[in-house]
Formats: structure tokens, C-alpha cells, sequence
């Protein structure tokens, strides 16, 4: 598991972000549930730019919280 991953209940969360052509970064979230072969792995990938790679970690990461906290998640 990644250093930046947390764990939030059955789910592990892990941001990323890229550089883009302009300097600013994008986020992406991978939420993966499940082990072995019964894995499920969703990712994100937002819109926002950000001035630097933790800022888009980090907002990531609260809108992950955010989404798996959710009553029933999205199919």
C-alpha cells in the first residue's frame, strides 16, 4: 500500500496527481475494495487544477472520503 493511501472503512484510497503542459496539477483517486480475485478498483479523475502535487492529493483524497461515506455508493 502506498504511504499517501488511507483507509476508510472496507475501502482503500490513493491519490495521484500529474503535472500537466501548462504547470499545474491534476488529481486522480483509485478506490479499491475487496481482495484477490473478488478486487474492485474505481478511479477518478477531477477537473479542478491545482498549484501544486499535494493540493491535488489532498483533494483527492477529502472527495474520496466524501464519496465512499455515502449512504449507497453508485453502481
Amino acid at each position: 500500500m502506498s504511504h499517501l493511501a488511507q483507509i476508510v472503512g472496507k475501502y482503500q484510497l490513493t491519490p495521484s496527481a500529474e503535472i500537466t503542459t501548462s504547470g499545474s496539477y491534476t488529481a486522480s483517486l483509485s478506490i479499491r475494495s475487496g481482495c484477490g480475485t473478488g478486487t474492485h478498483d474505481r478511479v477518478f479523475r477531477f477537473l479542478p487544477r491545482f498549484g501544486t502535487a499535494a493540493a491535488a492529493k489532498h483533494y483527492a483524497i477529502e472527495q474520496g472520503k466524501s464519496y465512499v461515506q455515502q449512504p449507497a455508493l453508485p453502481a
